[in-house]
């Protein structure tokens, strides 16, 4: 039952994200059905039409509604987005969380106390540009700024990452710019159970970088031991993620799992007192709170912990269980309080890792069973690395666009000794806060660790195994689990329906391939892309891409992510040219020459380099239809050349205001 009840509330979680429902429509619709609820629950006969049945299923998809309009604050009373956000005002915000930073900027997701004297609620990023030499927020500190809110941009780029998006599915919609001297810090802001944890887990930091570990070591302790990834080196974190390891730098299931059957080892004694199941229980799901805490109560951790809580619960009882019924218990359980995790990559993972773990596991297991207890053993991690991979291929393939072909490698020289790192781990930060960590044991650790690094980073070395760049759609996404289920159900139980059923799903898979090559072949686009201090045109032909710039260095990923998203098979690279022609149509590119074009009405002209020109001169002599102006050019020379533009009635088109040009479609396109 709690499979279909998560089932349903998962879908009206979906759909009130999506549809933007106000909470007090399906908070109408749930006081009505569920006192209908009651109505027939107790007087539905055994036998004929299941109303209670359907009455539960529209009470939880009002439920999963409702309570997603109530994480997005969407239409309620006191959301600061009702206030006039056009002018500036006196904002009160509340450090709720600190995110990674870039060169360029500090970032943190803060709560609205205030805005001028009213009190208002919601969230909000915060951006301060980053100062080494000054102190960086933490979680908890409380600000005054003065500003308004902006809109937060979307990609310039197509098939770039979209970080509006990526907010908007954290209840995030609006951002707050601002630098250290202009906000005042509140001295003694009221502390929460996650500053607390945030705080205590720094306090660890602090500690063990007191002792004698190496750089890359400590990176790697923090993120195996307390969630904190900040400091990772980009090289260690590819390494991980090439050798398919990177799970275990997150501190997720895996992690709690191998704490939980620890623990359910070491505190076995507490059995043969009275009561002493009921006790373990509490003792381990008290130590596995605790973990959470001290890991800072990351959304991860909170979710691996509350999954193994459900699962201590149901190893307690000693009896058969249905194990899928726990896991969806403690999804619901979950997406109750924070229903937006759905929609966040490690939820979909982790839930889609411990699935197909509890399904395909016994599976692998019941197909062969070694006698030899090491070829036994290693069977069985071998078993849980091919389901869990089976279980996230497809997520990972549409997220990623990669596929780590020796996974299993890293997997079984390191998830063998993992619960031995964990332990040690766990020691070694316990007897760092007593200040009693023993060198020797500084070392043991640091050498188990670098040993860990030199493994992961050999096998991400083995770069013909790392499928890279692999065009992944929703579509496909869809069919690749239909495809997955229907090939395990059919190797469990051979029969000639679902036979059928999975190579009807392959050949859907096929046809939706060929239609996009299809496709493919028949389309010609050109692209003039967003790229500081660079000049970007991507025209594609068929599943050819070529790049015209002035600067073939300073692509970044744009020309990646657009050939991964468009299949394309080939890129070459070409310089700009001053002028193209596109079938009637005629684009000129000016450069910091400013050379007039020697044509008349040009369909476009494209200013770069911020050539110094009278434009008004320019349109009244050329007559231009439209202009355009990309990333090369300083900013204050594109402000004025809008004026102009306006002040003639010139359609005008700045690509980092809003985003690339798509020349086929003929209008002003970013990616949404």
């Amino acid at each position: 039952m709690s499979i279909k009840l998560t089932l349903w509330v998962i879908l009206g979680i979906v759909i009130g994200f999506y549809a933007d429902v106000v909470p007090l429509v399906p908070l109408t619709c749930l006081v009505l059905l569920l006192s209908v609820l009651f109505w027939t629950g107790k007087r539905q006969p055994r036998e004929g039409f299941p109303y209670f049945e359907l009455e539960t299923m529209a009470t939880s998809l009002c439920l999963g509604i409702f309570v997603v309009g109530m994480a997005t604050s969407n239409g309620m009373p006191r959301h600061y987005s009702d206030q006039d956000l056009v002018k500036k005002n006196l904002w009160h915000l509340k450090v709720r969380e600190v995110l990674k930073p870039n060169p360029y900027t500090q970032r943190y997701i803060a709560q609205v106390n205030l805005v001028g004297e009213e009190e208002k609620q919601g969230s909000i990023l915060l951006v301060l540009p980053s100062d080494s030499g000054r102190t960086k927020l933490r979680v908890d500190d409380e600000v005054f700024v003065l500003s308004r809110p902006e809109t937060i941009q979307p990609p310039l780029n197509p098939y770039q990452f979209n970080y509006k998006d990526y907010l908007e599915k954290q209840g995030v919609y609006h951002q707050i710019r601002s630098n250290l001297e202009s906000i005042v810090i509140e001295k003694n802001p009221s502390p929460t159970l996650l500053g607390k944890a945030q705080g205590f887990r720094e306090h660890i930091i602090s500690k063990l970088k007191k002792e004698n570990f190496g750089g890359d070591e400590l990176a790697v302790i923090q993120a195996l031991l307390l969630g904190q990834r900040d400091d990772i080196s980009e090289s260690t974190y590819d390494n991980y993620k090439n050798a398919g390891a990177v799970h275990i730098l997150a501190v997720s299931g895996l992690h709690v799992g191998i704490l939980l059957l620890l623990l359910q080892f070491l505190l076995t004694p507490l059995e043969r007192l009275p009561k002493g199941k009921t006790l373990k229980l509490v003792v381990i799901v008290l130590l596995l709170w605790t973990y959470a805490f001290v890991a800072g109560l990351s959304p991860s951790i909170v979710r691996a912990v509350t999954m193994f809580s459900f699962l201590a619960y149901s190893m307690s009882l000693n009896r058969p269980t249905n194990s899928f019924n726990i896991i969806a218990l403690s999804i619901l359980t979950i997406l109750l309080v924070k229903p937006l995790f759905l929609f966040q990559v490690g939820f979909q993972m982790s839930y889609a890792a411990v699935f197909a773990i509890v399904w395909i596991y016994p599976k692998l297991q019941r197909f062969w069973f070694p006698e030899n207890i090491v070829i036994r053993k290693t069977w069985q991690l071998l078993s849980v690395s091919v389901a869990a991979q089976l279980g996230v291929l497809p997520i990972s393939l549409f997220y990623f666009h990669q596929f780590p072909a020796l996974f299993f490698v890293s997997n079984l020289l390191i998830i063998p000794f993992l619960g031995l790192i964990l332990g040690l781990g766990v020691l070694v930060i316990a007897l760092a806060l007593a200040d009693l960590l023993p060198a020797f044991l500084v070392d043991g650790f640091n050498w188990t660790i670098r040993m860990m690094n030199s493994i992961v980073g050999w096998v991400a070395r083995q770069e013909s195994f790392i499928i890279k760049d692999i065009p992944f759609d929703a579509v496909q996404l869809v069919l690749g689990y239909f495809i997955a289920i229907a090939l395990v159900t059919f190797l469990s139980r051979p029969k000639w329906k679902m036979g059928l059923v999975f190579f009807g799903g392959i050949m859907v898979f096929q046809v939706w391939n060929i239609w996009n090559e299809t496709q493919l072949q028949q389309k010609e686009a050109l692209v003039l892309a967003h790229k500081s201090r660079n000049t970007v045109l991507l025209h594609q032909t068929g599943r050819n891409l070529k790049i015209l710039s002035t600067d073939t260095t300073n692509l970044g990923s744009l020309a990646l992510d657009y050939a991964v998203a468009e299949r394309i098979q080939n890129t070459t690279l070409s310089p700009l040219k001053n002028s193209y022609l596109m079938g009637q149509k005629r684009l000129y590119i000016m450069d910091s020459l400013g050379l007039f074009p020697l044509e008349k009405q040009p369909d476009y002209v494209l200013l770069t380099q911020s050539p110094k020109i009278n434009l008004g001169r320019l349109l009244d002599s050329i007559g231009p239809k439209m202009i355009l102006a990309d990333g090369s050019n300083y900013k204050n020379v594109v402000l004025r050349w809008k004026k102009t533009c306006a002040q003639k009635g010139i359609p005008f088109h700045y690509t980092g205001e809003k985003g690339y040009f798509d020349f086929n479609a003929d209008i002003p396109k970013a990616t949404r």
